[in-house]
C-alpha cells in the first residue's frame, strides 16, 4: 500500500501542479493583458484633463467679461432713457409754441427758434428719434397707441391711423413713447 499511496500522492502533487499552473498562466497573462500603470501616458492624461479645464474657464470668463459689457451699455442707455422720457414734454411744449408763432415774424421768436432747434438737436444726439407716421396708415399696437376711433367715410381708412394726437419716439429702435392716434372706424 505504501505504493500505491507513493502513487496516489504523487498524482495529487500533479494534479495541484496542474491546477495551479493555469492560475500562474492567468495571474501572468492578466498581468501581461493589462497596460503597466505607465507614469508618462499617466501624466499625459492628466495634462488633457487640466487643459480642457482652463480652456472651459477661459470661455466662461470671456462669455462673462461680455455680457457685463453689454449690461453696463444697457445700463448707460436706460439711464439715457429716463431722462429723455421726462424730457419729452419739454419738447412738445416747444412744437406747440412754434405752431402758435409760425404766424409772426417778429425778430423776438428768433431766439426762440433757435432755443428749439438746439433742444430738439440735442435730443437727436442722445439717439432719440421722432416715430415717422403716415397717414393713413396702417395702425401696429407695437409702436402706436389708439386712443379713439372716429367714423370715416371711406372703407379703405378703417382700422388705419387717421390722426396723430401726441408724436412717439425711438430711443435707439426701442420705444420711448408710444405715438397716441386716431383710428377710423
Amino acid at each position: 500500500m505504501s505504493q500505491n499511496e507513493e502513487i496516489i500522492s504523487e498524482n495529487s502533487e500533479t494534479a495541484e501542479n496542474v491546477a495551479a499552473q493555469p492560475e500562474a498562466a492567468q495571474t501572468e497573462g492578466g498581468a501581461a493583458e493589462k497596460p503597466a500603470e505607465d507614469p508618462a501616458a499617466k501624466l499625459q492624461q492628466e495634462l488633457e484633463e487640466q487643459k480642457d479645464k482652463y480652456i472651459r474657464l477661459y470661455s466662461e470668463f470671456d462669455n462673462f467679461r461680455r455680457r457685463t459689457a453689454k449690461e453696463k451699455l444697457e445700463l448707460i442707455q436706460s439711464a439715457n432713457e429716463q431722462l429723455l422720457q421726462k424730457l419729452l414734454p419739454v419738447a412738445d411744449d416747444f412744437e406747440r409754441a412754434e405752431k402758435s408763432f409760425k404766424d409772426k415774424n417778429d425778430k423776438e421768436l428768433e431766439g426762440f427758434f433757435l432755443i428749439s432747434n438746439k433742444f430738439k438737436k440735442t435730443l437727436e444726439q442722445s439717439g432719440l428719434k421722432v416715430m415717422e407716421i403716415a397717414i393713413p396708415g396702417e395702425f401696429n399696437p407695437d409702436f402706436h397707441e389708439a386712443i379713439t376711433q372716429v367714423p370715416v367715410p371711406d372703407e379703405a381708412q378703417k382700422g388705419k391711423i387717421v390722426d396723430v394726437v401726441e408724436k412717439g419716439y425711438l430711443l435707439n429702435e426701442k420705444v420711448v413713447r408710444f405715438a397716441k392716434v386716431v383710428i377710423g372706424a
